[in-house]
């Protein structure tokens, strides 16, 4: 049988896992084809003295679109996920081809992750780039995966409880259907040293909470969206993608913690192991 094809769109690094990095593999061992279209091309991430790459130029970003459309991905896809972008010119670019992805395949499922900031950095995309997120990628979206601070700039809403999630979750303009995953959550009533990523959906919230790690890394959120992707891909429903994908998440920080890596480490054998049983 063809193996669900995921169309995925975030950024790439030499070193370390963050974007597609950290989300092509599990959903590959997961038994999904991936077709990874980078937005940025770094050396690593931004926490190390020094940075190098950069952006995708806008028309060679536009080239490998021409070529992904040329090859019939966007007809052949079960999944489209977008992740860092970058640039407001790629920006424009991607919000173009997610928009044809999905006209020109109606059961094409689009997973927006918004990553433009969190609590410790603020925002850390230009906010025209912020704007192009909210007005024109969400909205387009059947599952999207802010953090707490995204959800709160996109929204406006300061998010403390459950009804702040709620009022956060109407106030963004997604697809008709579409569920939200609230993550990184740390309301007034969660559970001592838990994280919580909470479902906003047709059919209600629900809340699952995961025992918080003393570890942070780049990646966490790339990764986390990528075996949520590879779940629902594999006929899975949205419940057991989300505890899943803590589960796996958390295994993988735990695994860096205890061998003192800087960034999500993905080879280790449980972890791989897990991966082919979704």
């Amino acid at each position: 049988m063809t193996p669900p094809l995921v169309i995925s769109v975030q950024s790439q690094v030499v070193h370390g896992h963050v974007g597609n990095s950290a989300a092509v593999f599990p959903m590959q061992a997961a038994g999904l084809a991936v077709a990874a279209i980078p937005t940025v091309i770094f050396s690593n991430t931004p926490d190390y003295p020094t940075l190098r790459g950069a952006p995708l130029p806008p028309d060679l970003f536009a080239d490998l679109l021409l070529g992904a459309e040329e090859r019939g991905l966007p007809q052949r896809a079960d999944w489209l996920m977008t992740g860092y972008i970058g640039s407001v010119e790629v920006g424009r670019l991607t919000a173009d081809f997610v928009a044809r992805c999905k006209a020109a395949n109606p059961r094409l499922r689009y997973l927006c992750d918004p990553v433009m900031g969190d609590d410790g950095p603020g925002l850390y995309v230009p906010a025209e780039l912020a704007r192009i997120i909210a007005d024109r990628l969400l909205p387009l979206a059947d599952l999207a995966t802010p953090n707490t601070f995204e959800l709160g700039f996109l929204t406006g809403q300061p998010i403390r409880d459950m009804d702040d999630l709620q009022a956060a979750g109407a106030r963004l303009r997604m697809a008709p259907g579409a569920s939200l995953i609230a993550t990184g959550c740390v309301l007034e009533d969660s559970p001592a040293d838990h994280l919580e990523s909470v479902i906003l959906g047709p059919a209600g919230a629900t809340r699952h909470p995961t025992r918080r790690l003393p570890v942070a890394l780049p990646g966490t959120g790339d990764l986390f969206a990528g075996l949520i992707v590879a779940s629902l891909a594999k006929g899975r429903d949205l419940t057991f993608a989300v505890e899943t994908a803590q589960d796996l998440t958390s295994a993988a920080l735990a695994h860096a913690g205890r061998i003192g890596a800087r960034e999500v480490v993905l080879s280790d054998p449980g972890f791989r192991a897990a991966l082919l049983t979704l």
